[in-house]
C-alpha cells in the first residue's frame, strides 16, 4: 500500500545527519516515515513557500545544531493533493527553491496520479514541470489503479539503492499476478495504449464532476475546502457534535458519506470528505447534492456568505 510505501523508503533515504522540512499537513505515513529515519524534521506552514523558504536559509546558514556542521542532507517532502484539505502544492515554486537551496524533493502523487493533469500523469504535468526536477516520486495503486501496492519513481541509481536497501524491497511479499496485471491495464486505459480515448474521456469527466460538484456545494452555502481542480472535496462541517449527525443523515436517505475528525483533523474543523470519481454521473452527483442540501437545512451547515465561483466547460 502507499501507507508502506512513504512509511518503509524514508527512513532508507534519510538518517543522522540529515534534515527533512516536510509540510504540516502531510500525510501520516510521510510522517511516520519522518520520525522512522531518525533525523532531524522541521515542519513548514501549509503551502507557504515563505515559511519553506526560511527553514531552507536558516538550515544552510546554520548547519546541525551544536555542531553548525552543514546537513548531509536535506529532502522537502510535500503531497501533490493534499488528502485532508484538497489543496494542491505549489510545485513550480517548491522545485524553484529547491534548486537555490540545492536540496531534494521528495513527492507524494498518491491522490493526484491518474487524476490530475491533461493526461492523467498528476501535479508534475498539471503544472508542465519537467520530471526530473523531482527527485523521488512517489505513488499508490489503491486509488486510481484499482489495485493494490505502491510505487516510487526516480533516477537508476536511486532505484538500485532502494531495491538493496529498502526493508519494503527487502522483505515484503512481490505483488500477486492479478493485482500487477490489474496495474498494467489501468494504466494502458489512462495512458490511451489500450487503442480507445477511454482514458482521455474518463480523465475530462473528472475535471468535470469536480468543478460540478464544488461549485453546487459552494452554492448551496457550504464551506468547501480546496483548489477547483482537486477531486478531493472536504466540506467542513465544523462542530464534532455534527459529524455522526451528518454521517447517519446522509445515510438513512441513501447517500454514503466519509465523515472524519479529531485528530485526523482540528478538532473544530470536522469534515465530510468527498472523492469525485469519472464513474459518478450528473444524475448521482445531482441526488448527492439534493440530499446533501436536506441534512445540511436539518443540522445547519450553511455558514458560508461568499459569492461561489463560476465555470463553464470552456474552462476545462
Amino acid at each position: 500500500m502507499g501507507f508502506a510505501t512513504n512509511s518503509m523508503n524514508i527512513p532508507t533515504l534519510m538518517g543522522k545527519g540529515t534534515l527533512i522540512l516536510s509540510d504540516e499537513l502531510n500525510h501520516a505515513s510521510l510522517v511516520l516515515g519522518s520520525r522512522l529515519a531518525g533525523c532531524q524534521i522541521q515542519v513548514f506552514k501549509h503551502n507557504d513557500m515563505d515559511s519553506l523558504e526560511t527553514k531552507l536559509r536558516d538550515a544552510v546558514v546554520n548547519g546541525q545544531p551544536r555542531t553548525h556542521r552543514p546537513w548531509k542532507k536535506i529532502l522537502i517532502v510535500v503531497e501533490g493533493v493534499y488528502s485532508m484539505e484538497g489543496s494542491i502544492v505549489k510545485l513550480p515554486e517548491v522545485i524553484r527553491l529547491k534548486k537555490k537551496y540545492k536540496a531534494y524533493l521528495y513527492l507524494d502523487e498518491a491522490h493526484s496520479i491518474g487524476a490530475i493533469g491533461p493526461t492523467g500523469r498528476g501535479i508534475v504535468e498539471y503544472f508542465g514541470c519537467d520530471p526530473k526536477d523531482v527527485d523521488i516520486m512517489m505513488g499508490t495503486f489503491t486509488k486510481s489503479f484499482g489495485a493494490a501496492g505502491g510505487y516510487i519513481a526516480g533516477t537508476k541509481r536511486l532505484i538500485d539503492y532502494l531495491r538493496i536497501h529498502s526493508h519494503s524491497a527487502i522483505y515484503a511479499t512481490s505483488m500477486s499476478a492479478p493485482v500487477t496485471q490489474q496495474v498494467i491495464t489501468s494504466m494502458k486505459i489512462i495512458m490511451g495504449e489500450d487503442g480507445t480515448d477511454e482514458g482521455q474521456k474518463r480523465i475530462k469527466q473528472l475535471a468535470w464532476n469536480t468543478r460540478y460538484f464544488r461549485q453546487k456545494l459552494q452554492d448551496k452555502g457550504l464551506i468547501v475546502y480546496g483548489n477547483k481542480d482537486s477531486p478531493v472535496v472536504p466540506m467542513l462541517l465544523f462542530l464534532p457534535a455534527k459529524i455522526a449527525g451528518f454521517g447517519r443523515e446522509t445515510l438513512k436517505r441513501g447517500l454514503g458519506t466519509v465523515v472524519v475528525g479529531f485528530p485526523a483533523t482540528p478538532i473544530i474543523e470536522s469534515r465530510a470528505r468527498f472523492c469525485l470519481s469519472a464513474a459518478h454521473t450528473k444524475e448521482m452527483l445531482d441526488k448527492s447534492l439534493s440530499i446533501i442540501d436536506e441534512v445540511a437545512d436539518l443540522i445547519r451547515l450553511k455558514y458560508s456568505r461568499m459569492p461561489p465561483p463560476k465555470f463553464s466547460m470552456d474552462d476545462l
